[in-house]
């Protein structure tokens, strides 16, 4: 049975947009360069959001987020004590371990410590939550609904943030109704547009729900990286390339060189637990719109939301030391023309009609750091046309992409596959 469309009131632009200063300005300096074992040099974008200046305003205190994933290692030297207990919805041994490593450094990105050389998190005051679900071709791979189960999981928890670093081609009647109870319990939803921008591009779910706040990768030029799916479903923009991260589930060392909306999606997420731990009082809607105000856009952004940076780069720090963007309205959602519950409501969508599960399923005034910097492009530009939705069996990928340098214990070069959207 093919699966419905669903189609956000929003305009779009279609040509290729400069993204905003300190996404463009000064980035040549902070390639990775640091001694094997210091994650946090291999972080250049820390440095590029002044991370410095915003935990002094918000390191993500009280906020929990809910990381949908492969597990996390709870014990790695950057997430001891960071880590909630969670759940196992791959229906195998009901633990949140990891069994990839993948999950583990989304959760590093958000909430680790850095300590012990670790990966620092943009976030390291918040706390995550591990909701862990089964990939293709795993041993994890036991139940056709896990996406679905892991929103309604999330839902259930105390975590104010679901971020979902994986995506599939394909959505479901059950996956739309989960998204939007998620969104009745006044969650925000972060998830990644996928990988394959440069490629078929197609809709990656559960990003391209109207519930879900999708993201693309940029690149420390600025720029949104080629292989960052695009399309009306974009929403934010956050570093994706070159970033830090575990090679596998032995947890002995980690990579360098990923990329990934994966990533993009983490650190999006977290910058939302910053905003919130300083606003505690605001709703998943006003929390959003900040973001969306708040955001890195470009000399020649001529509309409000484009189909390869949504509303542009994330910025927590625009809002938490200058004020930029403001909460609105607690019950209208920034991500449609629409009223919603103060809680911040779900969609008014009609439902997709149910894929077969099948057996594959597991998925304003800007200070001089910020100006805008001339000549600056976004990668991939071409407009490609989300492709329909097709009701086939579900296909759960990560949305990390390839390691080349393992560091820690001894650098080497590693090639790596991760299964990215």
């Amino acid at each position: 049975m093919a699966a419905g469309k669903t189609t956000r009131a929003r305009k779009r632009l279609t040509c290729s947009l400069a993204l905003v200063g300190a996404w463009a300005v000064g980035f040549a300096g902070l390639a990775p360069s640091a001694a094997a074992a210091d994650m946090r040099a291999e972080q250049w974008y820390l440095d590029a959001m002044h991370v410095d200046d915003i935990w002094k305003k918000s390191t993500g205190k009280g906020i929990k987020v809910a990381v949908v994933d492969s597990g996390i290692n709870a014990s790695t030297a950057s997430l001891k004590g960071q880590v909630l207990e969670g759940v196992d919805v791959t229906k195998t041994d009901g633990k949140t371990d990891d069994y990839d490593g993948h999950g583990t450094t989304m959760a590093e990105l958000i909430a680790g410590t850095g300590r012990d050389g670790g990966i620092q998190g943009l976030a390291p005051g918040a706390k995550v939550l591990p909701v862990r679900i089964g990939v293709k071709d795993s041993a994890y791979d036991k139940n056709a609904w896990d996406i679905e189960d892991a929103i309604r999981a999330a839902a259930d928890t105390d975590a104010r943030i679901i971020s979902m670093s994986i995506g599939t081609e394909f959505k479901t009647d059950r996956m739309v109704k989960a998204a939007q109870y998620a969104r009745s319990k006044g969650k925000l939803l972060f998830a990644a547009t996928g990988n394959n921008g440069d490629k078929d591009n197609k809709r990656s779910y559960p990003a391209a729900l109207p519930e879900v706040v999708g993201v693309t990768a940029t690149t420390s030029e600025g720029v949104v990286a080629e292989f960052s799916q695009h399309g009306s479903y974009v929403d934010l923009a956050a570093p994706g390339k070159d970033i830090p991260g575990w090679c596998d589930a032995k947890f002995t060392q980690y990579c360098t060189g990923q990329q990934g909306t994966s990533h993009a999606t983490a650190i999006a997420s977290a910058s939302a637990a910053l905003i919130w731990s300083a606003h505690p009082d605001w709703t998943a809607n006003q929390v959003l719109r900040v973001m969306f105000e708040s955001a890195g856009k470009g000399e020649d952004w001529k509309g409000k939301v484009s189909s390869h940076a949504g509303h542009g780069v994330v910025r927590p720090n625009a809002h938490l030391t200058r004020g930029l963007g403001k909460p609105g309205d607690p019950g209208v959602s920034p991500l449609a023309d629409e009223n919603t519950a103060a809680a911040g409501g779900g969609s008014s969508a009609s439902p997709a009609a149910s894929a077969s599960p099948g057996t594959s399923a597991p998925g304003s005034s800007q200070s001089p750091q910020d100006a805008p910097a001339p000549g600056s492009t976004v990668a991939g530009s071409s407009e490609n046309a989300a492709k329909a939705d097709d009701g086939m069996p579900l296909g759960l990928v990560l949305g990390g992409a390839a390691a080349v340098v393992v560091v820690a214990g001894g650098a080497f070069v590693l090639a790596r596959r991760r299964r990215t959207p």
